[in-house]
């Protein structure tokens, strides 16, 4: 079973822990050229930002120093206020003016933060807005073969999982990222021209910090993984168990699936409880290194202070510093994996945007609005891959109005024969003709206007019945559904349904049977009154009275009509026009029943072991 997503754990020195992507991008530098290029509209905006990250990161080193001046200058007024036996009071002259300008100096601070904020998010979003909009129009665009070679998942995870990554990096990592190495690199010239050895002793206990960090936390994400393995475990257990309760119930498995659960229930609490212990220890032991360090800083700087080799302005000053340094320091490697995956996450959306689309040649021949039907298939070969042929040499003619069965054994390539009709994969060889006029030359728009399509497998988009209905033909009247869900045995069971044809169903449409969700796709086809039907296994899955109710209106709506039906019951196409068997992609046998049969070969030998 698939699992909910495919992410590991980041602990950060914090204690706190991120869910993050281990991959790394295969082509860093080419992916930042072309996500420049992209953004040649948004390069002002981008300068604007980095201005203000440039006065934001200058103004965060310069208020510690000016902070310094200011109290230095408030701690000698005080001292020579009481010298003198007065009273020390704040006034505009005695650093009133300071203070405020400090004020100022903080206020500006703040501006700058929001400015760089306001103009990154806005630039995010919008970027992810563009890509989305991009990747969307894409995957209409591509062949069905992408979409066979990709899982459902992983397609999603390009819209959702990596543009979220990317637009939240831009947001916020690109700036921390920024602002915390030129902050980190100007605290750090700055505390050593205050003091050497207490910048050294900093330093010490911050290699001692993250040491220590990188200890726990690769013993806290192995925790975190083991606890994200049962969670998976467990989700993967309770939807098996809830799409399978009637299975459970039929055959008396309550008891043993009980049991299972507790099982994976206990697991999980178990490696959660020592994942939770670990992500909550490793926070009050690296506090703890970092407490012991500024005790120490703050004992040698009291000396120093004491002694005149450093001023009380300085003191303040360079804790303000060490303040600014130690959380950038511990997050670094964290935000350095974090932009490493988001860069990863967008070299995989510029991947989905760059695979090869659906053919755009020039459509010389135009589709009439209404064809007569004919098709007719010449030296046909196709192959899923190009070295791998499935079809050698197909070739077949369905005149107009005709009822053309397909049959064979599973895998003998009978949906295959229908996706090259409707043009969904493109052939290797040969050509597929529609009223003498290749299809190839026509715009798939046109020639899938003229081709009705029922499937096998429902579905339906969320919305009424008579939208879903009116799915391929939007602008039609309600009359004009009614008629087709007649047309489809379908209205009877409509009525009885509370709203009626404004019943509300979702893709799974628990609310009606298969059945009926069959003749539902099949009214939606009579609705578009297409010239040529393909009925793939239209009646499957409904009863033997309704079917016959349904080749009545069959009969009634094939008139005049060219149809391809796929049959694995030989029974119900013994009066096609056109039997085509077919085997390992080509057709080995064509002709009606009774000509096949007295051929006395492959069709015949598959009907009597039907009716044996």
């Amino acid at each position: 079973m698939e699992q909910p997503f495919d992410k590991d754990q980041e602990i950060k020195n914090d204690g706190s822990m991120e869910m993050f992507d281990t991959s790394v991008p295969t082509h860093a530098k080419a992916t930042l050229l072309r996500l420049w290029i992209s953004l040649s509209d948004q390069h002002k905006r981008l300068g604007f930002v980095l201005g203000s990250v440039l006065c934001y990161t200058v103004l965060t080193l310069l208020a510690p120093i000016y902070s310094a001046k200011v109290v230095d200058m408030v701690w000698q007024q005080i001292k020579v206020c009481h010298a003198a036996g007065k009273t020390f009071a704040i006034s505009w002259e005695t650093g009133g003016k300071q203070l405020f300008r400090l004020l100022g100096l903080y206020l500006l601070m703040g501006f700058f933060g929001y400015f760089q904020s306001l103009l990154m998010s806005s630039f995010a979003e919008n970027l992810s807005f563009r890509l989305r909009n991009e990747m969307s129009e894409k995957l209409h665009r591509l062949p069905l073969s992408y979409y066979d070679q990709n899982r459902p998942g992983a397609i999603l995870s390009r819209l959702t999982n990596d543009l979220d990554k990317m637009s939240e990096a831009l947001q916020t990592g690109v700036l921390r990222l920024i602002t915390s190495l030129g902050t980190v690199l100007g605290s750090l010239v700055i505390m050593f021209t205050y003091s050497v050895w207490l910048s050294l002793i900093f330093l010490a206990f911050m290699g001692i910090s993250l040491l220590v960090t990188k200890i726990i936390s690769e013993k806290t994400l192995a925790s975190a993984i083991d606890r994200q393995n049962c969670v998976s475990d467990v989700t993967s257990m309770v939807e098996e168990y809830y799409r399978g309760r009637m299975i459970i119930k039929a055959f008396g498995r309550e008891q043993t699936s009980s049991q299972s659960m507790h099982d994976y229930n206990k697991n999980l609490c178990h490696s959660s409880a020592m994942a939770d212990f670990m992500i909550n220890a490793i926070n009050p032991i690296i506090r703890l290194i970092n407490r012991l360090g500024q005790i120490i800083i703050a004992v040698l700087g009291g000396r120093m202070l004491l002694n005149g080799s450093l001023s009380i302005g300085q003191f303040q000053a360079f804790f303000q510093y060490v303040n600014q340094v130690s959380e950038p320091l511990t997050e670094l490697a964290f935000m350095i994996n974090s932009m490493q995956s988001s860069l990863a996450s967008l070299e995989r959306v510029y991947a989905l945007l760059d695979e090869q689309e659906l053919s755009t040649q020039e459509h010389t021949l135009p589709c009439p609005d209404r064809v007569e039907g004919q098709i007719e298939f010449e030296h046909v070969a196709f192959g899923y891959r190009e070295n791998q042929l499935l079809m050698q040499d197909v070739s077949f003619l369905a005149k107009p109005g005709q009822k053309i069965a397909i049959v064979g054994t599973t895998g003998a390539g009978k949906t295959t024969l229908i996706n090259l009709l409707m043009r969904f994969y493109e052939i290797n060889g040969g050509r597929i003709l529609l009223d003498g006029q290749s299809i190839h030359q026509m715009s798939r728009e046109a020639l899938r206007k003229n081709l009705g399509m029922v499937l096998q497998d429902t579905w339906f988009f969320e919305g009424t019945i008579a939208q879903n209905i009116a799915y391929g033909k939007p602008e039609a009247t309600m009359e004009e559904i009614v008629a087709a869900a007649k047309a489809a045995r379908a209205d009877f069971f409509i009525q009885t349904l509370p709203q009626g044809y404004q019943t509300v169903i979702g893709s799974e449409a628990e609310s009606i049977s298969i059945g009926q969700k069959q003749l539902l796709t099949i009214a939606r086809v009579f609705l578009c009154d297409p010239a040529v039907l393909i009925l793939d296994e239209a009646t499957s899955s409904v009863d033997t009275r309704t079917e016959l109710e349904i080749g009545k209106a069959m009969k009634k709506l094939m008139k005049g009509r060219t149809s391809f039906v796929i049959a694995h019951r030989l029974s119900t196409i013994v009066d096609a026009d056109l039997i085509l068997l077919m085997k390992q992609g080509d057709i080995i046998e064509q002709g009606t029943h009774q000509e096949l049969l007295a051929q006395k070969g492959a069709y015949a030998n598959l009907y009597n072991s039907q009716f044996a």
